[in-house]
């Protein structure tokens, strides 16, 4: 038989119900006599033991007796968050996290004591979540609690960090609704219907240089050239200049997302055209015009917001006779990436175009799009072995020579 553990020592015990291992220390007296028990639970025996060794050190130290419900989850996640905000970090990141903060940290764990936060607390506050969530957006929940709970143990708040003992991430739900590309044919649509549109500048340049929305909401026109320099050697046709985005610090996505790109005729038309009623808006608006040299400002000169931008895209998507709910201005950038796949442009080709880092981030981001199916070889091979089941003959030195 097992040897009792002496006064102080704490206990150890198997709760059924939880299928857990429930390590607890008396930590004092309320004011009727009734112990006050601090509680950690984990999943195998030796786990509990260590978990009982650290809340007895945690008593020896007074920190499991000391404000115990002073300083709450909600008092971490704040304090983590100042600090966070203070970094060098695009406005809708900190907008985001702000968010996951507000709506599903605070209102769940908020009010418990940072020292009572178990891990079964978390991992239920998890599965609930993901009920709801994507993984993704779990996962940030997770991420943001335990880099909180870090900078509390920084500060000697907390002895250890519950997160890190958890379980696997649960798996949330199905995520959003996946990007689509317009086919040749609707596209022609979209283009047609945007011709009487404010939006038609937009969209056409969009659909045929494949810049993301992000790049042409601040692009100036001090980074458009409609003329190019034909007497060059090589020449340089009409081109845009992609270099900003709406992100922080107007920096592009990645370094080799700035880049320059080469107009087609109906694009430059198209810009011609926009340039030329942008200047009758501009004398509509006199004074209340704000000067900031935007290609594709709002009726008073300001950047336009994604929102506006989408709404505008909506209405030219409905007088094309596609659902207006169903698509967003970033397809028609994936609609480039499947149009010139079914050209056949080599994958290495569009992921230059596009601005990304390697071929393996087009295929990941795109693969929807791309052209799954490699011709080349077996024409090839057509061509070596015909249907009629006589092997080509083989070229010899003679015949390449002639």
């Amino acid at each position: 038989m097992a040897a009792r553990r002496s006064r102080g020592d704490g206990g150890l015990h198997w709760n059924e119900k939880r299928q857990r291992w429930i390590a607890s220390v008396t930590v004092g007296f309320h004011a009727n006599g009734k112990r006050k028990v601090k509680t950690a639970s984990r999943r195998t025996k030796t786990e509990a033991k260590e978990a009982l060794k650290e809340l007895i050190r945690q008593q020896d130290e007074g920190t499991a007796a000391n404000a115990s419900n002073s300083y709450t989850v909600e008092h971490a996640v704040n304090d983590w968050l100042k600090r966070y905000e203070q970094g060098k970090r695009d406005p809708s990141t900190v907008k985001t996290v702000r968010s996951l903060v507000k709506n599903h940290i605070v209102p769940s764990l908020g009010s418990r004591p940072l020292v009572k936060l178990e891990v079964d607390d978390v991992e239920d506050w998890l599965a609930e979540e993901a009920e709801v969530l994507v993984t993704s957006t779990v996962r940030n929940l997770r991420s943001i609690l335990r880099r909180a709970i870090n900078r509390a143990q920084v500060g000697k708040r907390v002895s250890y960090n519950v997160v890190l003992l958890c379980d696997e991430l649960p798996a949330g739900k199905a995520a959003g609704r996946p990007s689509k590309a317009l086919t040749l044919e609707q596209a022609e649509a979209v283009l047609a219907a945007a011709e009487s549109s404010p939006m038609r500048a937009y969209i056409v340049v969009s659909l045929l240089t494949g810049a993301r929305t992000e790049e042409m909401r601040p692009l100036t026109w001090d980074h458009v050239d409609l003329v190019g320099v034909p007497e060059a050697t090589p020449a340089i046709p009409p081109n845009i200049r992609v270099w900003r985005s709406v992100r922080a610090h107007g920096e592009t996505k990645t370094r080799k997302s700035r880049r320059t790109l080469a107009l087609p005729e109906r694009a430059v038309e198209a810009l011609e055209a926009h340039r030329v009623g942008q200047k009758a808006v501009k004398a509509v608006a006199g004074g209340d015009w704000r000067e900031h040299g935007l290609v594709f400002a709002t009726n008073v000169g300001t950047e336009r917001d994604v929102n506006n931008v989408r709404r505008d895209f909506r209405r030219v998507i409905k007088a094309a006779g596609l659902n207006p709910n169903q698509w967003t201005p970033r397809e028609l950038r994936h609609s480039f990436v499947s149009i010139l796949s079914d050209t056949g442009m080599p994958i290495e080709e569009i992921s230059r175009l596009v601005g990304h880092s390697s071929t393996a981030v087009t295929e990941l981001v795109y693969r929807k799009q791309i052209r799954p199916v490699v011709e080349s070889g077996a024409t090839a091979m057509d061509r070596i072995f015909p249907v009629t089941g006589e092997p080509a003959k083989p070229s010899t030195p003679t015949d390449r020579a002639s």
